[in-house]
């Protein structure tokens, strides 16, 4: 079991958990994630590691309250337990040192590249930030992303913070007005990071999505989270989670993780006539 040492609500429907978990807070490098299962009857869900602590032997979980299992996680505070923390899990990511890295997140997955920024500033690159997301609300991590980067840089789609527009709008205006990018980081939303992918494509600036499907065991045995990259089959959680960009079939991607959606909706909605329609807790 893993006691929650603090919960902090991040914006309506967003949770940060800072969670004991010694083992994974001393092994974990950027990049790396968990598989999480809140009780013995629970799903394996795969997060993101956005910190660590080795010294308390801590890590942070920032979730999103979307289907039953997120919201159940979203719903619990500090002293709270949840069954299994499994990782760290994959690959860690590739640093470049002394570049010029942009990192893109779009909602959550600013949670992914908030430790990739940590480590380019420590490997000596310069690193700017783009956190987006439709609203102000969703725009997350603005202030601990400008802790380790150069610059950040807020995008929302309705301009009612920041940078009016996608972070595939700013990345756009960025390499058009002179600002060359070495490598390109990109988390979010299938749509998003295909944008970023057709984005950096024609200007040869090397790019590396993190995926996010649909994983069980974390260990490549179940095939759930299989992808295609460069026309091979891949499998996220252990030959990932992230890969060449401009490779990627975000096609199939997006049909495998709409696989189960209603199943999904099904499991939501027996979760709300036995819990209620609260998802988060303030």
């Amino acid at each position: 079991m893993h006691k929650i040492i603090a919960a902090t609500q991040i914006a309506s429907d967003v949770r940060w958990l800072k969670i004991d978990a010694p083992l994974v807070a001393r092994a974990c490098q950027a990049g790396q994630f968990v598989i999480v299962r809140l009780d013995d009857n629970g799903e394996r869900i795969p997060l993101t590691i956005a910190g660590t602590d080795p010294a308390r032997g801590c890590i942070d979980l920032v979730i999103k309250a979307i289907g039953k299992t997120t919201i159940a996680l979203c719903q619990l505070g500090a002293g709270d337990l949840i069954r299994d923390v499994a990782g760290p899990l994959g690959k860690p990511t590739e640093i470049v040192a002394g570049k010029h890295a942009a990192v893109v997140g779009g909602g959550v997955g600013a949670a992914v590249i908030l430790p990739i920024a940590a480590a380019l500033k420590q490997a000596s690159s310069r690193v700017i930030a783009l956190t987006g997301g439709h609203t102000r609300d969703a725009v997350l991590l603005e202030i601990e992303l400008s802790r380790v980067c150069d610059r950040v840089i807020a995008c929302t789609d309705d301009g009612s913070y920041g940078f009016s527009g996608t972070v595939a709008d700013c990345l756009r205006d960025l390499i058009a007005g002179g600002d060359r990018l070495d490598i390109v980081y990109t988390a979010g939303p299938v749509p998003m990071m295909r944008a970023i992918a057709e984005l950096t494509r024609p200007h040869a600036i090397r790019t590396i999505a993190s995926l996010n499907p649909i994983m069980v065991d974390g260990t490549g045995m179940c095939g759930g989270c299989r992808v295609s990259v460069g026309g091979q089959v891949r499998f996220a959680c252990v030959d990932g989670p992230e890969f060449d960009a401009h490779a990627v079939d975000f096609g199939e991607l997006s049909e495998r993780l709409s696989a189960y959606r209603s199943q999904e909706q099904l499991a939501l909605r027996r979760w709300n006539d036995e819990h209620g329609r609260l998802c988060t807790r303030p």
